[in-house]
């Protein structure tokens, strides 16, 4: 089954649009997605296949898919975990223990944000999260945009502490996509409850790093953005 599913990707490859998702994933020399292999397939497409193929994947060719060099095919692999998640309340911890022991295959930032809080977050809802706060002290990049893309499910159910915490934990970082990350989630929060953005903004937006204040900010008239830019 998995030679008929990689057939159906090839088919739907695009070499024109794999050059323009390489420069705009950063897969050059020194960037953070230096070395990954793209094929030009949209996330629409690559879902429709494992919507196709989900039920009948093994976890032995899930394995070899998401371990796969070419980044779809991680992409693919991981819509599948999805899938299977989703469809089983009897195994899914499986599927949690699969998505965290390849957590070296979830190596950008797209594969991060289309995953995590939908397994990781659903999982951990009425559970225990210390995991995410290890996987936020991890010296690995995309393990650390795990945890905090993970708290949007929190987050969509009026539920920020351990949110907050994370964001703290990783204010200080020094890569802009935990600074956009974290920026992201506090704009997502603020719909929520905006007496917990502004909380925070008072709090760290004189130390937060710019871009983190920006995307945390932008739902704001320009005033009260241009008060806490001026702080």
């Amino acid at each position: 089954m998995l030679k008929n599913l990689i057939k159906d990707l090839e088919n739907i490859s695009e070499r024109e649009r794999a050059k323009i998702l390489s420069r705009f994933f950063k897969t050059g020399k020194g960037e953070y997605g230096e070395g990954d292999i793209f094929v030009g397939i949209t996330v629409p497409k690559a879902r429709s296949i494992a919507k196709k193929y989900y039920k009948d994947i093994n976890m032995e060719e899930l394995q070899i898919l998401v371990s796969s060099e070419i980044h779809e095919y991680r992409l693919t692999a991981l819509l599948i975990l999805i899938f299977k998640f989703t469809k089983s309340k009897e195994t899914q911890k499986q599927y949690i223990d699969f998505y965290l022991s390849n957590t070296r295959y979830i190596n950008n930032w797209d594969l991060v944000d289309l995953s995590c809080y939908k397994l990781l977050g659903v999982w951990l809802h009425d559970k225990d999260k210390s995991i995410l706060f290890k996987l936020a002290e991890s010296s690995n990049l995309w393990e650390q945009r795990i945890s905090i893309v993970t708290c949007m499910h929190f987050i969509r159910n009026n539920e920020f502490d351990t949110f907050l915490i994370i964001a703290e934990k990783l204010l200080f970082h020094k890569h802009d996509l935990i600074h956009k990350a974290i920026g992201w989630l506090l704009r997502e929060m603020g719909k929520k409850e905006i007496s917990k953005l502004e909380d925070f903004l008072e709090k760290h937006c004189t130390e937060m790093p710019r871009t983190m204040l920006r995307y945390s900010i932008e739902r704001f008239p320009k005033d009260v953005r241009q008060y806490y830019l001026k702080k």
